[in-house]
């Protein structure tokens, strides 16, 4: 029962503290779950957050969910989803319950285009640190350019770039290309 409560807690804490998104989160996921519980390692927690991106649903819940699974089995995936998922639900509804009525005050709007700004730099570097993780030898870079590209110049389901990088990295790692 401990550990349920520490998952709860701890993705409570994540939760609360996310804004812009599954992205904004990874910072704080490495921070909480690797350094200082070590329920997961560096390479299990990015495995686990690129299967919750390709997986339908919210990233941070499916995140939530797989490494609660990991780290005390099924109720461990239920505590550790309702962690993540509750500190939003309650600033959910206190904002939607306020919101309506300060909505066109031009300083909440100057606020939120402040806000809007902040997310894209947790989002962007998330993306570094993804990419300093994932993108690690010539292979790899193959691989980011040519779905880079054709999610650029082609309106493709992001399941079929997941899809097919994927049988792109088992055969790359077959052919001798990568170490396994």
């Amino acid at each position: 029962m401990n550990k349920l409560i520490q998952l709860f807690l701890s993705f409570s804490r994540i939760g609360v503290m996310t804004f812009g998104g599954g992205y904004a989160m990874i910072p704080m996921l490495e921070k909480e779950l690797v350094e200082k519980k070590h329920w997961v390692s560096e390479e299990e927690l990015l495995d686990y957050y690129a299967v919750g991106q390709c997986t339908p649903g919210i990233i941070a819940v499916n995140t939530a969910t797989f490494v609660g699974h990991k780290t005390a089995g099924v109720w461990g995936g239920i505590f550790a989803t309702l962690g993540v998922v509750f500190p939003s639900l309650i600033i959910i509804t206190l904002i939607a319950a306020v919101l309506t009525n300060f909505a066109d005050i031009p300083a909440v709007k100057c606020a939120f285009a402040g806000i809007r700004v902040c997310v894209c730099v947790l989002i962007f570097n998330a993306v570094v640190k993804l990419w300093k993780k994932a993108v690690t030898d010539k292979a790899t870079l193959t691989i980011f350019l040519a779905v880079f590209l054709m999610s650029v110049f082609f309106d493709m389901s992001p399941v079929f770039f997941v899809l097919v990088s994927g049988i792109c990295g088992v055969m790359v790692t077959n052919m001798g290309g990568r170490d396994k």
